[in-house]
């Protein structure tokens, strides 16, 4: 993959401050589509800007021109080392204020509060710990939920199918992320659900990840991908269908869709790259990294 120039940078930096114009928003679209290392730029710069929505802009009072006009016209006139009083503009008077800092009496107190401090953590952090882990194994749960609705209107909508796109034999069907015209990943089927606006794609990133939980779809146009922007956008992994399968819709038994796969940590992040991948024991054993890798959530056929 070609790293990005200067100029790309900049382009994505006045692209994410709405700086550009309508020629360079669609380079910018287009550059976000084809380069995983493009995207990832502009969703760092976007977790940077993203304090300044919570910024309340407060109106600015209709007179202010006119009274800060009238204060310079004052301050010209007045005499020299004289300082106008500004009417309406309290001065602040600075008095010191003496800081009292707590002095222990003895040793033992010092001890007693460290030890009670420990003694918290210990019973606190542990707790906390699991019950965040509870809430993000809740929230993952019901994100499944939200995918296998808006599959069901899918699947409704066009004849009993589920998802499907053309396939060659011998694709190279790791390549999550390759926005060309050839279906290449194995994430494409899916894809189409929030390209053609059934699911919300942030439904496929899962809370129990660190990266799932600071990623977003936000400044995406979602219907100019022909797939997830790159592999980490997608934090399930989902059943491919056999063309020599007889089942077509949801009337099937089995995993339909299941927190990520461990095999897929091992594929290479760039589209182009070749796949060499070694089942090794350690990783056909091993559970999903979400959720800390204690277990998995699964959707099945049936919705359960």
């Amino acid at each position: 993959m070609t790293p990005l120039s200067d100029r790309q940078k900049q382009l994505l930096f006045d692209y994410s401050l709405g700086l550009t114009s309508e020629r360079e928003d669609k380079e910018a679209e287009a550059l976000i589509a084809a380069n995983e290392e493009a995207v990832e730029l502009y969703q760092s710069i976007q977790r940077t800007l993203s304090p300044l929505n919570t910024v309340k802009v407060e109106p600015c009072p209709d007179d202010l021109t006119q009274r800060l006009f009238s204060r310079m016209r004052e301050a010209e006139l007045s005499p020299a080392g004289e300082q106008p009083i500004l009417d309406g503009f309290p001065v602040e008077e600075r008095h010191p204020h003496p800081i009292r800092v707590p002095l222990w009496r003895n040793w033992t107190e010092v001890v007693a509060a460290a030890a009670t401090i420990l003694l918290l953590i210990s019973i606190l952090f542990p707790a906390i710990g699991r019950m965040r882990g509870h809430a993000w194994q809740t929230a993952c749960s019901a994100q499944l939920a939200n995918i296998y609705g808006g599959l069901r209107n899918y699947v409704s909508d066009h004849d009993g199918f589920l998802p499907s796109v053309a396939t060659t034999p011998g694709a190279p069907w790791w390549r999550v992320g390759y926005q060309g015209q050839e279906n290449h990943s194995n994430t494409r089927q899916i894809w189409l659900l929030p390209k053609l606006g059934y699911v919300d794609p942030s439904q496929f990133l899962c809370p129990g990840r660190p990266d799932g939980r600071k990623l977003s779809f936000d400044g995406f146009t979602v219907q100019n991908f022909s797939d997830f922007p790159s592999r980490t956008y997608i934090l399930f992994s989902t059943r491919i269908p056999c063309p020599t399968s007889n089942g077509r819709g949801l009337a099937q038994e089995g995993v339909l869709l299941a927190d990520r796969n461990p095999l897929s940590e091992e594929l290479p992040s760039d589209p182009s790259a070749d796949c060499r991948l070694r089942l090794r024991e350690k990783v056909l054993t091993s559970n999903s990294r979400n959720h800390n890798g204690r277990g998995q959530n699964a959707l099945m056929y049936n919705g359960s």
